[in-house]
């Protein structure tokens, strides 16, 4: 072989060897080492969150678990409420519907969604969404997972409803930015 074309396969292979190196970093980073299991209405570390006060939100799978790149929580619903319209500015969400319906709003479409559909929401998008039916549940995801968890566990503290200036820091401190109402029948 000749020197030239030695060096320039050398060249070509770096950016392998490289992403290569990058991917076992990943693999090596996981908290979690041994296969767990979450119990339907539980949570991961027995905290119990519930959406305005009333609708568990339980989590399932820990940022702590996955190094910070993924959280994953069950809603389920007791009635016809969703949340305020509001963007993700570091994280895609992604939605599973398991019972009921729900109506999302991602920017300017809107979609109807019923068991066993899922949706994926962009980060930067603003979006809410309403459960429309008496009942429901969703399986959802945060990645990378961010700080949700250290969220709803600050809003499940709160014993009122704070002012306008204190959720706009609040929703700030944890990456996420709230730009309009929630949904209404």
């Amino acid at each position: 072989m000749k020197r030239k074309d030695f060096l320039l396969t050398g060249l070509a292979s770096l950016p392998g060897i490289a992403l290569a190196g990058s991917f076992t970093e990943h693999r090596k980073a996981a908290s979690t080492s041994k296969p767990f299991i979450v119990n339907e209405g539980k949570s991961r570390f027995g905290e119990t969150v519930k959406f305005l006060g009333v609708h568990p939100n339980d989590l399932k799978i820990s940022s702590k678990d996955t190094d910070g790149q993924l959280s994953v929580f069950e809603y389920t619903g007791l009635g016809k409420v969703g949340p305020m319209l509001h963007l993700h500015m570091y994280q895609d969400e992604i939605f599973t519907v398991i019972e009921g319906e729900y109506r999302f709003v991602v920017g300017e479409e809107t979609h109807l969604l019923k068991p066993g559909q899922t949706i994926f929401l962009p980060r930067n998008i603003p979006h809410t969404w309403i459960q429309l039916t008496e009942k429901g549940k969703l399986i959802y995801f945060l990645q990378p997972a961010g700080k949700m968890e250290e969220f709803f566990s600050y809003m499940n503290t709160l014993t009122e409803r704070p002012s306008q200036s204190d959720m706009d820091r609040i929703h700030k401190e944890h990456g996420m930015k709230v730009v309009g109402p929630p949904l209404t029948l």
